[in-house]
């Protein structure tokens, strides 16, 4: 491996942690507020679905 595959191998390293970082915050988010916000269920989809898959994987 060349150097500069090195350094582009450990930028897509940091960019996928901090990616599944960045989804595992939102998920956290969308969890707290639908449990803060419980008129807010049916009103998203997709808020819904993350909400629930969460709450079936914890």
């Amino acid at each position: 491996m060349t150097e500069n595959e090195k350094q582009e191998a450990a930028t897509l390293d940091q960019r996928r942690a901090a990616r599944v970082a960045l989804k595992t915050r939102h998920s956290q988010s969308v969890v707290r507020l639908m449990d803060e916000r419980t008129d807010l269920r049916g009103v998203h989809a997709l808020a819904d679905f993350v909400d629930e898959s969460v709450r079936w994987t914890a």
